[in-house]
Parts: C-alpha cells; structure tokens; sequence
C-alpha cells in the first residue's frame, strides 16, 4: 500500500561509513564542490533543453542524493523541488538489485506514488560509485515536463480520478545501461509524449546528469571516498544542529493556521488546508491534522512527497538563509501528514493539480502559523495560480503546440518585515525566469496584448505587497483554452496586520458578445481572434497599513501603486495638490488627523509592546 511505501521512503537514514575525521576546512570545501556540481548540473540542463519552460524559465532544479539516500545538497531552483528528489530517489535504492543498478546508469522516475511530485516533474538521476564499487552519490535533475501523454495536454485533467487519466508513469526507468543509451525505452518514453521538444529536453536532462557525474568521479578520485562521506555527514549534522539552534530561540507554544482553498475543479467549496506548528525547546513539529480528508474531492490531492517538501520550503525560509539545504532539516522537524487527508492522498489519486492546491495553502498556513515565532521571515513561498493558464493548439503540420502562459507577469510578490512586494515574481519560483512575451509570440500563434500591474492590486500594510498584472493575450487561431480558476474567494493571506492581496480572475472572449468570466473550471474551444485577460493576484501586505511612512505612501501614489482612494481609506494619508499636475505632497496635520481617528495610536502602543 502507498501509505506503508510513504513510511518507508520517509524513514530517517543512517549517516555514510567512514573512518575519517573530518575537519570542518575540509568538509566545507567539499560542500561547496557539491553546490557547484549542482549549479553546473541545472545550468546545463537550462542551455541544453529544447522547450521554453526550461531553457526560458529555468523549471528545474539539481540536487545530489547521498548512497544511504539522504540530501547532502540541493541547488538553488524551484524551492519546493530541493526536498523531493531524494524521496524519488530513495525508491530506486530500495530496488537497485531488481533495476541492475551499476556505473553509468541513468533513471527516469515521475510517480506520485512511489516519492514523486506531480507526473510533470520528471526526476533523471544516476548512481556514482568509487573506484572499489562502493556507491557514494547520485546526482538527480528535476524539471517540469510540459505534457506527460495522459488525457489533455500538460497532464493537467480537470476531472481526472486517478492517476492513469493524467499520463504515463514511470516508478523507475533506466535510460542509460552502463553509459549506452538504452534507444528502445528512450523511443518510448518520447512517443508518449505529444511534442517535440520533449526529446531534447529529455536528452538534455541525461546529459546534465551525466556532466555532473563525471564532475563527482572526480572529486571522489581526488579527496577519497572515506573523505567525501565523511564531509556530507558533517555537512548534514551541521544543518540539523543549525535548524535546532533556530528553532530554540522561538518561543514555546502551538500555533495554529487554516487557509482554505476556494473549490475542488468538480465545485465542492472551501477544502481546507490546517496546519499546527509546535514548538518545544529546539524540537519544531509540523502536523497537518484537521487537513480535508473527503474522499471524493476531485483535483486538489498533492503527493505525501510534494506535501513534505512544500512544509519544508516554508520552514527553511523562516530561517538563517545561511543553513545548508539537506537532510539535517528533515532530521530536525518532524513533519505529521495524516494518511488519507489531501495531503497524503491513498494511491492511484490525481496529483498534478495538488502541486499547485494544497500545496501552496500547505505553505502558506505553515507560514502564517510560524509568524507569530519568526516574523521578520514571513513571507509565503507560494503562487496561488490555480493552474498555467493555457491555450493549446495544432500547427500546419498537424502538431501540438501548447502556451503554458510561463512568460512576464506580475503576481502574489508579497511585503516581508522592512521590504515591499518586488521583483515581478514570487520569492517561490526562486531561479525560475518568467519567459520574454517576445518569445512565446515566436513559438505560437499568439499577440501579448498588454502586461499591466493593476493600481491597489497588492495587499495593503505597513510594507506593500506588490499589485498583480492584467495580462491580455489573442489567439490568432483556433484553439483550446485550459483553466481553474482558484484564489478568489481566498486570495493570499496579508501577514501580521497586512491586507490580503487582491484575487485572481479571468475572462474569456473580451469585447465580445460571447464574454464570460471564468468562475470555476474552463476548458472552452476559443474562436480565431478571440482574447483572453487573466488578472494575477496581487502580494500580501505586512504589518497594519497606518502605521506605513505617509512619504512612502506619496511615492506609491505617484508610480500608481495606489490610487489617492486607497491612500486615504487603507493608509489614512492626505495630500494637498493632485495627481494630474503631479504636484501631490503630504498634508501632515490632516494625515495625522485622519490616522488618529483611524485607531493609529493603539497600533502603535501594542507594536511598542
């Protein structure tokens, strides 16, 4: 069953056998060799790989697999993509007799039941050995795939109720024997998917894994085997004894979050998402009890190795940025996830929408709850994007092009303690790079209409989050628009007395007497010149809006952050002159007037507390 196999894949490791006492010069040289083998690894991929979603927006992410399957490094990538490749990786290990696992080898893995994400997220890893045979390392490529041969292109099924509707699943398939192309299970793996891209991404992926092994022979080859284990050792315990230091200086306690997720894409209301994050000197537990359970919820199961990792991204966030990303942090918190619960779904459930919800309110209420403990850190590692907002087509030669809707926009880039919302994206796609409007117009039969962030479309506070974009797009031919509509009636929380962002919405067919706003779930044949807008949620506001400096607010007003309405109603700042003449300035004594009678003074009498 899934949940015994989840047990097992989760299961603490025990360190690497060595002999040799490291010292910590050394161990850290050794750590920051790895880091750069990982680095190398996903930048190889990012140049190598044919489709935009990798070689444009970087969705992908390198880590290194110890022999015992521990994280001894994650690279920077798509945060929640660091803490799932070992869990993948680890079904593998536990099998490498059954799979004929030796040198040279290289593995495709992608199931959600077996320590995967969602189908999408392909998992290309190969074992490194020592010149005695001994396994010491695996390097693993994670990348997002645009299509996985299921139902729909891009695996994304709105009604899908088991795993099979949503594409072809591979719990561990060998690519490469022994460094020779395997081409019958290469041609395979390429006819069940729809585009032609995916080849060269694959090859791509294969060869990002075999640079970064020859990369790992030879720092085996040069500092010894005994001495590259023993410097992942230490750098694991070094991170748990890091995580528990954090952890210790936060206050004792439970605290409690639910953030609840609009509707399932069969309509069901309000599925609910809790999380309870304990602290008991340097132990942290995160437990997802009171999580929705309802079995007949459909589209909003994410796997228990997603769940774990998106936990994870929000735990490593509320700490010193500093701490190594591996298996310490695993081995310092405990994470709870009921079995059953949409967290931790039983097996053959859908999953490639999970990876977006539940998992960003699993993200978010852990964020929310650890704010009262770490709130100078608070800001959710989340997009809160029901789904790629696509449009899918075919060309002259009778081939699949897919818009996945991965280029410029702005959404969910919440404030954090001290800094407004910036950056376009949010903190969560980390390295990943929202590709050039230009570039999508190249590949598909579509004109970017206009990107423009809305005025009062980030949540107010005394740091603004930044205001979600309108993006406006036309088909030039006939085609097939996907979409779940999700973050509106919940859109993404406001930390510590900030506002909540603005929601997400979408409308269809603008300016035509067939418009229609997206409520729930599309999936529409759209005419040849029809439009769509797509209006991406703003980020979250920090800390309560009147206690923001009234000059700061003058600025917002000036580059339409925020209209003059909102300057008086959300952050009680009046001005003399106006906006037309460009002539604005503060006018203080009405202001502090204004914010008095607004309740200022008891915001800022419990801040001093």
């Amino acid at each position: 069953m899934s949940f015994d196999l989840n047990r097992k894949l989760a299961a603490r490791r025990d360190p690497m056998p060595s002999d040799v006492d490291i010292d910590p010069v050394t161990a850290e040289i050794i750590r920051g060799a790895f880091e750069t083998v990982c680095f190398e690894s996903a930048t190889y991929l990012g140049r190598a790989a044919s489709s935009p979603i990798i070689n444009q927006s970087n969705e992908r992410n390198a880590a290194i697999v110890d022999g015992n399957g521990r994280l001894a490094m994650g690279a920077v990538g798509t945060p929640h993509l660091t803490f799932v490749n070992q869990m993948e990786t680890r079904w593998g290990l536990m099998n490498q007799e059954r799979y004929d696992w030796g040198p040279g080898d290289v593995f495709l893995g992608n199931d959600p039941d077996h320590g995967g994400g969602h189908l999408p997220d392909y998992n290309v890893y190969g074992p490194v050995y020592d010149d005695k045979g001994e396994l010491i390392c695996i390097q693993t490529l994670q990348a997002h795939q645009g299509d996985t041969g299921g139902k729909d292109p891009g695996g994304f099924t709105l009604e899908a109720t088991d795993i099979f509707t949503e594409g072809v699943i591979y719990p561990c398939l060998k690519l490469v024997h022994r460094g020779e192309l395997r081409k019958d299970v290469f041609d395979f793996v390429i006819r069940n998917n729809r585009f032609a891209t995916f080849a060269g991404d694959i090859a791509a992926m294969i060869g990002g894994v075999q640079y970064a092994n020859r990369m790992l022979e030879s720092l085996i080859e040069k500092w010894g085997s005994d001495t590259i284990k023993a410097a992942i050792n230490h750098s694991i315990e070094h991170t748990q004894r890091r995580v528990r230091e954090e952890v210790g200086k936060w206050a004792d306690g439970a605290y409690e979050a639910t953030v609840l997720i609009d509707h399932d894409t069969a309509g069901t209301k309000d599925i609910k998402v809790h999380v309870t994050c304990t602290i008991e000197g340097d132990q942290l537990t995160v437990d997802l009890t009171g999580t929705d359970d309802r079995q007949d919820l459909v589209g909003v199961w994410n796997t228990f190795a997603n769940s774990r990792s998106y936990v994870m991204a929000q735990v490593v966030a509320a700490m010193d940025p500093t701490i190594t990303k591996n298996e310490g942090f695993f081995n310092a918190v405990d994470i709870i996830i009921p079995e059953g619960c949409i967290a931790q779904p039983p097996p053959n459930k859908p999953a490639a929408l999970g990876s977006f919800h539940p998992a960003c309110e699993i993200t978010e209420a852990v964020c929310i709850a650890l704010s009262n403990v770490a709130p100078e850190r608070s800001q959710p590692q989340l997009y809160k994007i029901g789904m790629p907002n696509s449009v899918v087509g075919f060309d002259d030669n009778g081939m699949m092009w897919m818009d996945q809707g991965v280029d410029c926009r702005s959404m969910d880039t919440s404030a954090v303690q001290g800094l407004d919302g910036w950056g376009s994206a949010p903190c969560a796609l980390a390295s990943l790079i929202l590709s050039e409007a230009e570039d999508a117009e190249s590949r598909f039969p579509i004109i970017n209409i206009s990107r423009e962030m809305k005025t009062d479309g980030g949540g107010a506070g005394q740091w603004r989050g930044l205001p979600g974009s309108l993006n406006v797009k036309q088909v030039l031919k006939p085609t097939t628009a996907v979409a779940w509509m999700v973050s509106a009636d919940h859109p993404l929380r406001g930390m510590c007395g900030g506002d909540d962002a603005i929601p997400y919405g979408n409308h269809f067919e603008v300016g035509s007497p067939n418009e229609r706003k997206i409520e729930h779930t599309a999936q529409d044949l759209l005419p040849e010149g029809a439009v769509i807008a797509y209006q991406h949620g703003g980020g979250a506001g920090f800390g309560p809006a009147l206690l923001r400096d009234p000059e700061a607010v003058k600025e917002d007003v000036l580059d339409e952050y925020v209209s003059v309405e909102a300057a008086h109603g959300k952050y009680g700042v009046v001005f003399t002159g106006s906006l037309e003449n460009y002539d604005i300035e503060v006018n203080w004594d009405a202001t502090n007037a204004l914010r008095k009678d607004m309740g200022v003074d008891d915001l800022l009498r419990e801040a001093a507390e």
